[in-house]
């Protein structure tokens, strides 16, 4: 341990604390083994107990080193050895715990830190890493992952990290995403948690294979030019014996006291004020970016964070406010082109503004009031919503004021909530003509998309981690039909700047009819120069034959999309053929352009640029 490297660590602005605590494999003395090291400031002492000596303590006992940390060599170790520390408290009990900075672990139910070096793996994907950029003005559209229940083989065990990158990469490709965002993969006991309760901040879970196999498949994602993000647990930790819960026999990683301590979860919270709980954060922030190569982190519950357990009444958590602010400043600056998320629920300002101006430092918040205000809207009779029309009208009345993510996340398809296409209003066809609407709603409002795993096959059954998402369904047309949408418009916002290049520029978008409560029907245009889109959306059962829209452009428009066509399972009730301007002033806009709108119809046009105006009379 240098002296650089300690200070830092005391000081909470170390992102490399992993690279002198755990276990590194060295040669020492011309013997070659590895060194493990722990801190922890409350022991008496501490012994290394493991498969490599019966679990006696007594034959490894661990040196005090710089008063709070204990360091030891054993020569002859070799991968996948199991181990845990030994720790005797200040009481005089002693009591076992894993390494809270180990690379691996064993699969659980076990409960030991496992040996494992990191080197030497063969990265390919340097060209990828030198032009990744944080994607304001490109396409992002990510697919959340929970890869224990993604696909499962026949008998129900999990394909390896390494097994998904043949399996996962290319349909995540064929369906038109750019990134895949990853559930927790921190070493966890419990598969209930999702991941979000977590054991092991340095590794990456047993279930799925070893930290290189990971490694692998990330690879495989740069190679294809597809981008990985990973949740990130700041806020908690479980409360299982094993773990950091009084790691030394007192508070450590803990608040000291009991308020503050545990969450409404049963889980335990994060000191934040705590200069060595930051460093052990933030470096392994900064260890899955730099060993892993990921390309963003997705921090969870930040209203947790920046709040005791959400409650804002309890006032703003000024340990965790400096931790965030602290946290992002350093990364930013170490790495420069990937992109930090945070999932907040709260109105907390400049989430997204960076810390030298005061801000909290993150690249993009997740829109959680656009969220629940979309999904709450296409639950009410079409008869009641032009009663709740400010519901899906009121995102754009704050969205410049933060870098919004929009997200159909795991989150409302679990705990009862239903499924995405469950909770459309009506029967079977109305329900699919709406989650169809819903979608292409989203993939053209401002803003990068995040899209969670099944909500493309449009299954009524809710999530559950334990068994593999339902493929079957797409022997049907219905469930077929919404996959296919959803792949054609992610390659439509791909391929039409005016869906990307402009999501944060309030110039960019604009209202074409937003006041029309009685028929519910919405439009807004969309522009990046040459590339100019206007998106209709009928939110109703009404049938329109010719319905008229004001346009703020002359010219040709062609039908780029429609969610009624047959091949998405609907009624094809489409236009056929393109649509021309007319001289006629409607809502506000200079010209007017004629329609075939079909019941809960979503349609995307584009003003055709290079061919001779023809105008109707």
């Amino acid at each position: 341990m240098k002296k650089a490297q300690l200070q830092a660590f005391h000081e909470g602005r170390s992102l490399e604390a992993y690279q002198f605590l755990g276990a590194h494999k060295k040669t020492i003395n011309n013997q070659t083994g590895y060194e493990f090291s722990v801190y922890a400031p409350h022991a008496q002492q501490v012994e290394l107990i493991g498969s490599f000596n019966q679990w006696i303590g007594s034959k490894h006992p661990m040196k005090r080193v710089h008063h709070d940390f204990f360091t030891l060599f054993v020569p002859g170790i070799t991968d996948y050895e199991s181990y845990k520390f030994h720790i005797q408290t200040a009481s005089g009990e002693w009591i076992d715990k894993a390494d809270p900075y180990g690379f691996f672990a064993e699969l659980r139910p076990y409960t030991a830190s496992q040996t494992f070096d990191l080197s030497d793996f063969p990265w390919s994907d340097q060209d990828y890493l030198t032009s990744r950029t944080k994607l304001f003005n490109k396409p992002m559209q990510v697919y959340e992952v929970h890869l224990g229940s993604w696909k499962q083989k026949s008998d129900g065990s999990f394909y390896s990290y390494e097994e998904l990158a043949h399996e996962l990469i290319p349909y995540v490709l064929a369906q038109g995403f750019t990134h895949i965002e990853l559930l927790p993969i921190l070493e966890n006991p419990l598969d209930l948690s999702w991941g979000y309760l977590a054991t092991g901040y340095f590794s990456a879970t047993s279930r799925y294979g070893n930290p290189k196999q990971l490694m692998y498949l990330i690879d495989q994602c740069h190679r294809h030019q597809l981008g990985v993000i990973l949740d990130f647990i700041p806020v908690h930790f479980i409360k299982d014996a094993h773990g950091l819960h009084m790691f030394d026999g007192e508070p450590l990683y803990e608040y000291g006291d009991e308020y503050r301590r545990y969450s409404q979860w049963g889980s335990v919270n994060f000191n934040l004020f705590n200069e060595q709980v930051r460093s052990f954060l933030m470096s392994s922030a900064a260890f899955w970016l730099k060993e892993f190569h990921v390309d963003g982190i997705r921090y969870d519950a930040v209203s947790n964070l920046i709040f005791y357990n959400g409650n804002s009444d309890d006032g703003f958590n000024e340990g965790a406010g400096d931790f965030i602010k602290r946290n992002n400043y350093l990364l930013h600056e170490q790495f420069p082109n990937v992109f930090l998320i945070a999932e907040d629920s709260s109105s907390h300002p400049g989430v997204t503004v960076p810390t030298f101006e005061g801000g909290l430092g993150f690249d993009y918040k997740w829109d959680l009031g656009w969220m629940n205000d979309t999904l709450r809207y296409y639950q009410i009779d079409p008869i009641h919503r032009k009663h709740a029309h400010n519901q899906i009208t009121f995102s754009m009345h704050y969205f410049w004021t933060e870098k919004f993510l929009m997200p159909l996340s795991h989150d409302e398809v679990v705990h009862g909530k239903g499924s995405i296409v469950s909770k459309m209003w009506g029967g079977f066809d109305d329900k699919f003509a709406q989650v169809r609407n819903l979608y292409t709603y989203m993939f053209t409002h401002p803003g990068k998309t995040l899209f969670f795993m099944g909500n493309e096959l449009a299954t009524f059954d809710e999530w559950n981690e334990a068994s593999s998402l339902n493929w079957r369904l797409l022997e049907y047309s219905m469930h077929f039909g919404v996959q296919r949408l959803v792949r054609d418009l992610n390659e439509t916002v791909k391929f039409k700047p005016a869906l990307y290049a402009g999501d944060y520029d309030y110039s960019a978008f604009n209202w074409l009819m937003v006041t029309n409560a009685d028929q519910s029907i919405l439009a807004y245009s969309r522009e990046f120069f040459d590339s100019k889109i206007v998106v209709l959306l009928n939110m109703t059962p009404v049938d329109y034959k010719d319905f008229e829209l004001g346009v703020p452009w002359e010219g040709k428009y062609h039908e780029v999309l429609n969610s009624d066509k047959k091949e998405y399972g609907g009624g094809n009730r489409f236009n056929y053929d393109n649509v021309y301007t007319r001289f006629k002033q409607n809502n506000d806009q200079p010209f007017t352009i004629s329609v075939r709108l079909a019941p809960f119809a979503a349609i995307i046009y584009e003003l055709v640029m290079d061919e001779t105006l023809k105008q109707l009379p």
